[in-house]
């Protein structure tokens, strides 16, 4: 028998070495290094028949992509617009967060051929969460429970659908390679015949993707460049509301983000976010501010509550949840040295309400509110609301669309709002009052004195 070729590949970024190292000297991690078999057996693999040749990019015909509009108009404003024929998408997320049951919905849903395959529940498990979903069934779904991405593919190749789901990228083997599932070399060569496949059928391809601990999608880096689409769907599991955003999108833009609602029967999507988030209260409270953020070309008003109170144990506390802790710490540094609030002896939590995650800057002026409010133990009133960014110099300087901040303000009934001055407001009459403030120490007073 003749003897098996090995190598050390990399998990963490697919780099190949001849012996075991302890670090990868690509990606620097340590202890990624898994013995594999790399030599391919003589079994045929797919391969696509047409036959390109050398062209000339003057020659070359140009025209709009063709695009597949889905049930989903959350999914078709992240994709930038539909589902383009051929390309391949990789949808990653931690386990249970709603991946399949996003997908699934979708198949569920459009008036087309769908095959959806599985390597990681039967046929009778996705019926039984089928029925759980909706009542509607799409007459063309088909179910195939398979891990050979060759049976796969021929499969495919004899049902011609419309669309391909594929759950989960991890669970797939090719018979070029002796090494497990889920492995580096294994990934690289399944999503290479399945993307070969959807260029050639002009078929697209729905790929889910395992996350690691770190939330990196699993497999080698290289899986994110050969797809067309990453989507990337996360969210608190405490809470109900998941986003799905784009990391990397050939066809759209990379800024859109979808919004969607954990319930009993799945998945619903979220018309108007900024209603849900923002808490009916009976009464007004100290610590509690409304700031209009901007996600991609999509304005929505969150909630920001804070709860500054004196230090306990000697070292401060500073805790925040859905917002950036160095952050959070540069604007107390601010606060203190800027304006003369003495929190270096307090206890600061931030709490972004909904589990929303967001890193626009103009989040900076509502979460400076909310710390002056719970410091001072006075409450901002109800229709107050902000956005602007905060310098290190304590100016607070412009955020970037704010005729779209202002206008969603205004149809969510707010009658005032605070923004920079050096923010350029259009020539045309707003249904709400908009203060303009320079410093902290203004903006202090504005509040304070309202």
């Amino acid at each position: 028998m003749a003897k098996l070729k090995t190598a050390y590949l990399c998990q963490n970024c697919g780099t190949q070495y001849p012996q075991w190292l302890g670090q990868c000297k690509n990606c620097g991690q340590w202890n990624t290094l898994v013995e594999e078999i790399v030599d391919k057996s003589p079994v045929k693999s797919y391969s696509p028949k047409s036959k390109q040749h050398i062209i000339n990019i003057i020659e070359v015909e140009t025209s709009e992509e063709a695009r597949i509009q889905t049930p989903s108009e959350e999914l078709n404003r992240v994709l930038g617009g539909g589902i383009v024929l051929g390309s391949v998408t990789l949808i990653g997320g931690e386990p249970g967060i709603g991946k399949s049951t996003l997908l699934l919905q979708l198949a569920l849903k459009m008036k087309k051929k769908i095959l959806y395959v599985s390597g990681e529940e039967s046929a009778s498990q996705i019926k039984m969460r089928a029925d759980r979903l909706t009542e509607l069934q799409n007459p063309n779904c088909y179910l195939f429970t398979e891990t050979s991405v060759e049976k796969i593919l021929h499969e495919a190749q004899k049902l011609n659908p419309d669309f391909i789901i594929i759950d989960s990228i991890q669970t797939l083997q090719s018979q070029l390679i002796e090494s497990s599932p889920g492995t580096v070399s294994q990934i690289r060569e399944c999503s290479n015949e399945i993307i070969k496949f959807a260029k050639e059928k002009n078929t697209p391809v729905f790929l889910v993707g395992h996350i690691t601990k770190d939330g990196q999608i699993a497999g080698p880096k290289v899986l994110e460049h050969m797809v067309d689409v990453v989507l990337n769907f996360d969210g608190d599991r405490n809470h109900l509301f998941r986003l799905l955003r784009a990391n990397k999108n050939r066809f759209g833009s990379t800024s859109e983000i979808g919004i969607y609602e954990m319930i009993s029967q799945g998945l619903k999507e979220i018309k108007n976010p900024s209603e849900i988030l923002i808490t009916k209260k009976l009464e007004e409270l100290s610590g509690n501010s409304v700031a209009v953020i901007l996600e991609g070309n999509r304005p929505m008003l969150i909630e920001i509550q804070a709860l500054v109170s004196s230090a306990v144990y000697g070292t401060p506390q500073r805790s925040c949840t859905g917002f950036d802790s160095k952050r959070l710490n540069m604007l107390l540094a601010v606060l203190e040295k800027r304006a003369g609030f003495q929190l270096g002896a307090k206890d600061v939590f931030l709490n972004i309400t909904g589990g929303i995650k967001t890193d626009d800057p103009a989040l900076d002026l509502a979460v400076v509110a909310s710390v002056l409010s719970s410091n001072e133990d006075v409450a901002i009133p109800e229709h107050f609301c902000f956005a602007g960014e905060i310098g290190l110099s304590g100016e607070i300087r412009p955020v970037p669309q704010i005729e779209q901040r202002i206008s969603e303000a205004e149809k969510l009934g707010y009658e005032k709002i605070f923004i920079s001055n050096l923010n350029k407001i259009p020539k045309r009459k707003f249904g709400i009052t908009i203060v303009e403030v320079s410093k902290i120490e203004d903006f202090h007073k504005s509040v304070v004195s309202a």
